[in-house]
Parts: structure tokens; sequence; C-alpha cells
């Protein structure tokens, strides 16, 4: 059972890919994390000596703190965050605990450069639809959550990208795009390294809305719909993409908690007041 001030692990995974999910901070010296270089789903690194400089951008949340094994980095820096405000946990037994759970893991690698603001960037064709709402939601939800999303016009994604130092994606010919019958979520799901059940079912109905292959999935069809009744709804790509994290975010609910639920309106109509 974990202690006051520490969090286990079953509950974190719980809240990671939801918007209530802490933020998470990495607190493993370097070489700790060469030897593993993963990061929990959504957690940034930061030296365990400089955690009270984020405390300005910690105010009002809640945060986890993990170390390799749970013990002096990170049970240090959190009270040190406590100390000044934060709510500040420690990942019981660490990443080690995490990582021996057999739960999600980012590939450190393919995270790309952050800014100046600790964020990255991105940038894809204007008037979004499906991949490119869902493939946002995947990042703010399990990589970057202040990851900052432009778009522009089809023929300038790849001159703001290389401009504007954005990473590109679901547009032909860059790394972060369709592969076969895969979508560019998929792609994401598997090079980020990922991968859980809620993922792979709901990267199925993604696929198949995103292909207008609605065989693949009975919700493929109500995706679609969903997403093009949005598209209608804002003018603002930005707007829209804010409106449509709370979509996949139901999706993403219903694919982990609630396939085996129905609904049993109307009542048997033979049944007896």
């Amino acid at each position: 059972m974990a202690s006051f001030n520490e969090i286990s692990v079953s509950t974190l995974a719980r809240l990671i890919g939801t918007p209530e999910c802490p933020v998470l901070l990495d607190v493993r010296i370097d070489e700790d994390f060469d030897a593993e270089p993963r990061l929990i789903p959504g957690a940034y690194r930061i030296r365990h000596s400089r955690v009270c400089e984020t405390v300005a951008q910690l105010q009002n949340t809640s945060v986890v703190v993990y170390c390799q094994k749970g013990l002096k980095l990170s049970q240090g820096a959190a009270a040190l965050l406590r100390c000044e405000g934060v709510k500040a946990e420690v990942l019981q037994g660490g990443q080690y605990a995490w990582r021996d759970s057999n739960l999600p893991m980012v590939e450190a690698s393919k995270i790309p450069e952050i800014d100046t603001q600790g964020r990255t960037t991105w940038v894809t064709k204007h008037r979004p639809k499906i991949d490119r709402i869902a493939c946002p939601w995947l990042i703010r939800r399990f990589i970057d959550p202040h990851a900052q999303f432009l778009f522009v016009a089809p023929s300038q994604v790849i001159n703001v990208a290389e401009r504007f130092n954005a990473t590109p994606f679901d547009v032909h010919d860059v790394f972060w795009s369709h592969r076969g019958d895969q979508c560019t979520f998929d792609t994401m799901v598997e090079e980020f390294g990922i991968s859980n059940a809620a993922l792979a079912r709901l990267s199925l109905i993604v696929r198949g809305a995103d292909t207008n292959n609605h065989s693949l999935a009975p919700e493929c069809a109500g995706l679609l719909a969903a997403s093009l009744g949005l598209s209608r709804m804002y003018r603002d790509d930005l707007s829209q993409l804010e409106a449509g994290l709370g979509l996949y975010d139901a999706f993403y609910r219903w694919a982990r908690d609630a396939t085996e639920e129905g609904h049993d309106w109307p009542v048997n109509n033979n049944s007896k007041p």
C-alpha cells in the first residue's frame, strides 16, 4: 500500500491518458536515464536540484515525481516542492516499479526537440478532421501535455516546419504519417511505444474512420460523423481541436472501461409494472 505522499503504480496508470493526469517529473540522474531512455507517458525530465525552478508553473496542479527506485531523489524533490506549496507525490517504487508492471513507456529519442518554453511544436494541414485531431489528442495525453499545434495551408506545411522548427505530421513524405493501410495515429502509437489495449481499440476506430473503412469497427462511422460535425461547428482550427480533445477523451474512456456496457432502453414491454 502506498504511504502518505506516495501514489501507487496502479493508481497513476488509471490517470495516464486522461485530463486528470498529474504533471509527471522524471528526476533520474543521467546515468540511470541513459541505461533506460524511456519515460512514463507524459513525463518531463528535470534535474532533481532544479525542481524549485518550476514552482511558478506547478502552482494549482498535482505533481508526481519519480526517480529510478522512488527513494532519495524523488522523495527529496517532492518534499522541496511541497515546501513551496505544490501538491507533490512520489511514485511508489519509481521507474522500476512502472517498468516491471509492463506498462507503456515512451521512447525518449522519438520525442521532437522542445522549445525554450519546454514544449514540442507540430505542424500539419489546416481544417483537420480525424487523424489531425486524433494525433494531437494522443500527443497531449501521452507525450507532451503542453504541445503546440500549427495548422497551415497544405502547400506550406514543410516550409513552416523548416522555418519554425516544427515537426510535420499527417502529410505525404514525412516520418509521422500514413504507412500502408495504417494511419498517422497508428504510426505514433507504434513509434512512441505506448500501445495498450484501449489505444489498440481506439486505433482501429480512428483508422477505419480516417480511411473510410467502416467495416473495421462499428464505431468508425460514429467517429466520422462526430468529426465532420465538429468541422462544421468551428471555423477556427484551434477551437475545433480543443472541442475534439473531449471527443477523444470520451472514446478512450469507452475503449478502456465501457466496451462491455450496453443500453437497455426501451425496457422489456412484457415486464409488469
